[in-house]
């Protein structure tokens, strides 16, 4: 039998956007940096677990764009106790479940923040970066991508 790391649901909670700029204003170098940060980590059975998220495209001086939400995980591989434990004494999550739940969120509202910035007038946030942890981070604070 494979073993399998699935997204059960999806929820968005919070959407925010800011265009600092004028419209009609030319800068040059628009500089847009994608962020996807895991802020917590709920254990809700003995496959499934809840992670929240938030995803941040900053356009450096013209604005930005915010997604925040939830994600469920059913994860057969390892049990969501031990990834809770990991969580709470690091911040941190396992390479594997960090690389799939940072591609996921970053894949997701991607989608979301390009809508969002065409609507602001704001340069789409493009091209997807893909996420790759390697190993054990040595920070000790939240987990960010």
């Amino acid at each position: 039998m494979t073993e399998m790391i699935i997204i059960k649901q999806w929820d968005v909670n919070s959407l925010e956007a800011k265009r600092f700029s004028r419209p009609g204003e030319r800068i040059t170098n628009v500089r847009v940096d994608h962020n996807s940060t895991v802020t917590a980590v709920t254990a809700l059975n003995q496959t499934d677990f809840s992670v929240e998220f938030r995803f941040t495209a900053n356009y450096t001086g013209m604005g930005f764009v915010r997604v925040e939400g939830k994600i469920v995980i059913a994860d057969d591989t390892k049990k969501p106790e031990v990834i809770l434990r990991d969580w709470l004494a690091t911040n941190n999550l396992p390479p594997d479940i960090a690389n799939f739940i940072h591609n996921a969120v970053i894949s997701n509202c991607i989608i979301t923040a390009t809508l969002i910035a065409r609507d602001l007038q704001l340069p789409p946030p493009l091209p997807m970066p893909q996420v790759n942890i390697q190993g054990k981070p040595d920070s000790k604070g939240m987990e960010v991508a």
